[in-house]
């Protein structure tokens, strides 16, 4: 695969085409974009969030599940990661690790019925 596509280009184009990707439901073409952007910037939310929830779209629950993690050691109340995470333990039938960042992620929302 020629990944000279995939890597052209600024940062803005490349998120720009992982966008592009994402949209168009094609998740690991999106994901071949926006592991080099991840390595680029590792400290930004966005380009990694995107990543793991192409890599949850694709069925790659452990690379999701390591993005997720990243991100929620980057910033702890960023409630979609949490979420994000406890959804995609549960789809490896992880339930009782899922609970807790479910329980999380509702209350960063301000959801705290189901707390």
């Amino acid at each position: 695969m020629d990944m000279e596509y995939y890597d052209h280009g600024t940062a803005a184009e490349r998120w720009e085409r992982a966008r592009m990707f994402f949209d168009a439901r094609d998740y690991a073409g999106a994901a071949r974009v926006l592991v080099g952007l991840v390595e680029e910037v590792p400290e930004q939310v966005g380009p990694r969030l995107l990543l793991a929830r192409a890599y949850y779209h694709s069925a790659q629950l452990r690379r999701a599940e390591t993005e997720l993690r990243t991100l929620v050691e980057l910033d702890p109340v960023e409630h979609y990661a949490r979420l994000m995470l406890g959804r995609t333990l549960q789809r490896q039938g992880r339930q009782e690790e899922a609970e807790a960042h479910l329980r999380i992620a509702s209350a960063l929302a301000g959801d705290f019925e189901q707390v």
